[in-house]
């Protein structure tokens, strides 16, 4: 075998790692979701960052500002969540704020 064919990814791993891209993506909108509907919406809202750390664990950045030179991260949360994107825990805890 040429050894530019044996690091590359077979069709059926190329597959499986775009499944996966797309459910770790429908999760991190699931939660970012949840952060929100619990939280509120400020009105200057630029975007909820969801970050997975590890199995079950979640860092939750909100990011607000008018634009990018005035972005800033009122709200960050570490999360556990179950595998649908809800909440089981969160440090700290969310409260509504808007």
């Amino acid at each position: 075998m040429a050894k530019s064919q044996e690091n590359k990814p077979s069709t059926q791993e190329v597959k499986q790692g775009v499944e996966n891209n797309e459910k770790g993506q429908r999760l991190s909108d699931a939660i970012g979701k949840c952060v929100m509907r619990t939280l509120g919406h400020p009105n200057d809202l630029q975007r909820v960052q969801v970050r997975r750390l590890w199995d079950d664990r979640y860092r939750v950045n909100v990011v607000v500002g008018i634009d990018a030179a005035s972005a800033r991260i009122p709200h960050s949360f570490f999360l556990v969540v179950d595998g649908d994107g809800n909440i089981v825990a969160s440090t700290p805890k969310i409260i509504k704020a808007y």
